[in-house]
């Protein structure tokens, strides 16, 4: 049996008139995420932890924004496709931990949540998927309230 850890990280930048969507969470707040799909910026570093972790590239490679066919897309889909791919290949997920970084709305009341999603996306039982925020006392981009940015990690076992 193999053992792979993987890492991802995403960033996108805050803009008028888009929704807010974390984890597959539509949250409240006056300024959304720029992107070529929905711009889950957590769910997008959970799945480039994922894929690395099983050699399989990044998510720009899988769904590349330059394919109209992913414009809008749901990144829940999106990482249930990358579950699929990666029990065809062998692997199951062990765990994920990932933490969002942002100034502002306050997300600790949708985290749970965020970690039901998920993990339902993924097939897997909440507690194998853990959710965290935290800010960066007003430092960088995320301080300055210019944007979100994710951390993700993850433990596959497999064949692979």
């Amino acid at each position: 049996m193999n053992l792979r850890v993987g890492i991802g990280y995403d960033v996108h930048q805050l803009i008028s008139g888009r929704p807010l969507v974390l984890g597959g969470v539509t949250i409240p707040h006056r300024l959304g995420l720029s992107g070529h799909s929905d711009a889950d910026v957590l769910v997008h570093a959970v799945m480039d932890a994922l894929l690395g972790a099983a050699g399989l590239g990044d998510i720009g490679r899988l769904f590349p924004d330059t394919d109209p066919r992913y414009r809008g897309a749901n990144s829940l889909e999106l990482l249930r496709r990358v579950g699929c791919l990666l029990a065809e290949r062998g692997w199951r997920v062990i765990n994920v931990d990932a933490v969002v970084v942002a100034e502002e709305p306050r997300l600790a009341p949708y985290l749970p949540l965020m970690r039901e999603c998920m993990a339902r996306a993924l097939g897997l039982d909440e507690g194998r998927v853990h959710v965290k925020a935290t800010t960066t006392e007003g430092l960088g981009f995320a301080g300055q309230r210019k944007g979100m940015a994710a951390y993700a990690t993850c433990l596959l076992a497999g064949h692979g």
